[in-house]
């Protein structure tokens, strides 16, 4: 099998090589991997900005993957050979609230990723994929998914008639737009992009701002919510945008915090948060008992996740990276494998 490789951080150091093909143990799943989306975590590790949470040697980098199963091992009762499949994020992480064990268990860090023809998954660390969605489709689901519908529904506990705010039109965030409506909310969607804002229009976002002609956007929001404030804000940019989410959230409203791509040092006015009762929680995924609530809720509705429009192989990975760093993608960008 092909397998894409690491051996010391930067992108001119991944390489494609030749590995002897898995056999299944008990109580596993030998998966022939489709398709692979990338997210800005995959970046991160293979240019070794992920920290002690990653390997940094002989490591198969990338998170979401989707394929079928090519075998099981004995005991296996869950798959069979020809299903279609899609691994989750944490591993080990099952259901209930995380601990430092289960957040260890997650794909594309310290366990071998996706990058490869075949994989081997325990039994559990595996769903079925809805049956209208690709395997390109489903490979969108395990981080970014998953990342959004924590945020939106499970911590945000978004209900119809709220008002939620999204930042950028990346995988969670887009993810973020279609569950939020999906919960019966109002949709603002930020962007740089006036193009890209239409994009996100089209998929069901009612009011959009651009936040290069308007830096201050946390005023028109208010302004949308005529003067309330946003129920909740799924804030992706970290130090260069929390200011103007803590200005632009109701009193008793939530900021979920997912991503750190304007910086990751910030002083915040502490006041306004104490005094507006705004609550601020970190998102990390979620688990295999999120994940599975989330594939029900997109089979039931038959939701499609937005991919970019451009494809890459795994040949292709470096080029592929390359285009989500430089920020041209909309939604998930999908690796062929």
């Amino acid at each position: 099998m092909r397998v894409a490789i690491i051996d010391k951080p930067g992108l001119d150091n991944l390489a494609i090589v030749e590995r002897p093909d898995p056999e299944p143990g008990p109580g596993e799943v030998l998966v022939r991997l489709r398709a692979a989306t990338l997210n800005y975590r995959d970046l991160l590790t293979v240019e070794g900005g992920y920290g002690k949470k990653q390997r940094t040697v002989d490591f198969i980098p990338l998170s979401d993957g989707a394929g079928e199963v090519a075998a099981v091992g004995a005991g296996v009762t869950r798959f069979k050979p020809g299903d279609r499949v899609v691994g989750n994020f944490f591993q080990e992480w099952l259901a209930g609230e995380p601990d430092s064990e289960n957040l260890q268990s997650g794909l594309g860090g310290v366990l071998d990723g996706v990058a490869s023809e075949l994989r081997l998954f325990p039994e559990y660390g595996l769903c079925l994929t809805p049956d209208h969605l690709t395997d390109g489709e489903a490979a969108a689901l395990p981080c970014a998914g998953l990342t959004a519908w924590s945020a939106v529904i499970d911590q945000g506990c978004t209900t119809p008639g709220d008002i939620v705010l999204t930042q950028g039109t990346g995988g969670v965030s887009v993810f973020a737009v279609q569950f939020a409506k999906l919960a019966g909310a109002e949709v603002i969607a930020t962007s740089s992009s006036d193009e890209k804002l239409e994009r996100v229009r089209a998929l069901g976002a009612d009011h959009t701002i651009n936040y290069t002609e308007t830096p201050d956007w946390a005023r028109p929001a208010r302004d949308i919510s005529k003067g309330r404030g946003i129920d909740l804000v799924v804030e992706v940019g970290g130090a260069g945008t929390l200011e103007q989410s803590i200005k632009a959230v109701r009193p008793g409203g939530a900021i979920c915090l997912i991503g750190v791509l304007s910086g990751a040092n910030h002083e915040f006015r502490l006041p306004l948060v104490v005094t507006r009762k705004i609550r601020m929680e970190g998102v990390t995924c979620g688990s295999l008992e999120q994940f599975e609530a989330m594939l029900r809720a997109i089979d039931q509705h038959k939701l499609r996740p937005a991919l970019d429009d451009q494809v890459f192989g795994l040949d292709e990975l470096p080029a592929a990276f390359a285009h989500m760093r430089d920020g041209r993608h909309f939604g998930k960008i999908v690796v062929e494998i």
